[in-house]
């Protein structure tokens, strides 16, 4: 893939789309870890430099899990503490594997993204102002005249309709698939 600027953005615009499953694969390769998402961002850097060698209508996928183990290593290789390390047999497994479930996740956010539509008004401002906002529920509590409390069990009960919400858009999905 030659640099263009319409290249570029078409790169851009997959990385970006595979942002979240870049960032699972590479959780899952250094559980526990906190320097993940370090590692998760020299992937980006690694994949950026070398988007001349990817071939537009390949597996973007796969080319940048296989980027991103070897960053995993080279981030082993340096950081050798006494930690948990997966033998190679075992990554071997959970690369071949991940690709898999990180198509699952995006099939779980889209179908998140739509049952978040369908909540009222009022409960999506909760979820907007809890999730995505960062807001703290005694601010947002205060703000809106509820207590506390109440807002804890709305919560609760939103939580709830959109893991149902989820389940049955993913098993009708599956349905439609099979």
């Amino acid at each position: 893939m030659k640099h263009s600027e319409a290249n570029d953005s078409e790169f851009v615009a997959l990385l970006t789309e595979h942002q979240s499953s870049l960032r699972y694969y590479v959780a899952s390769l250094l559980p526990g870890d906190s320097a993940a998402a370090d590692v998760a961002q020299q992937a980006n850097a690694t994949i950026w430099k070398k988007r001349d060698d990817f071939e537009l209508g390949t597996n973007f996928k796969a080319w940048i899990f296989s980027i991103a183990r070897y960053e995993v290593l080279n981030y082993r290789k340096k950081d050798s503490r006494d930690r948990l390390v997966f033998s190679e047999e075992m990554e071997d497994l959970i690369a071949a594997e991940l690709p898999e479930r990180a198509g699952d996740i995006d099939r779980k956010q889209e179908a998140l993204k739509g049952c978040l539509q369908k909540l009222k008004p009022a409960d999506r401002d909760l979820i907007q102002h809890r999730y995505f906002k960062g807001t703290p529920l005694a601010e947002y509590a205060s703000e809106i005249n509820r207590s506390v409390g109440s807002l804890k069990v709305t919560l609760h009960r939103i939580r709830n309709r959109l893991l149902h919400c989820v389940e049955s858009k993913l098993a009708t999905r599956k349905a439609l698939e099979s």
